[in-house]
């Protein structure tokens, strides 16, 4: 499709690499207000995706708001499908792209889990992004 056949909408991308994904989950994240986002690079280390995003949301129904979110600008801008589950409860939504998995909990529920900490190397310091 040329440029000029989408005027005033942003490029769309057939495929776009994980770090483009990276870069617009995580700015959606943040347009959200989500906190204590932290990024890991899984390549190398997992079949599962390239990267894993952890998030937090103040309450469930921020938890549930940010992560449908997130899905819906993914279809908009990439024409992506992302899987999602756990939306309903809003303690713990699981989001997955294909090259980015995000996880998106309540603060409770993630000190519970300690999620990001079984994925990054002993006493490696999470990377927060924000």
């Amino acid at each position: 499709m040329a440029a000029d056949d989408r005027a005033g909408k942003p490029a769309a991308q057939d495929d776009p690499t994980s770090e483009t994904l990276l870069d617009r989950i995580l700015t959606s994240l943040d347009d959200d207000k989500a906190e204590d986002i932290v990024q890991i690079d899984l390549r190398g280390k997992s079949s599962i995706g390239d990267y894993m995003v952890v998030a937090t949301g103040r309450s469930s129904r921020q938890v549930s708001a940010m992560s449908e979110k997130l899905v819906e600008r993914l279809k908009s801008d990439f024409g992506r499908n992302a899987r999602i589950e756990g939306k309903e409860t809003g303690d713990w939504v699981l989001i997955d792209t294909g090259d980015v998995i995000v996880h998106v909990f309540r603060p409770e529920v993630r000190d519970f889990y300690q999620l990001e900490k079984m994925w990054l190397p002993a006493g490696a310091p999470a990377t927060a992004s924000t």
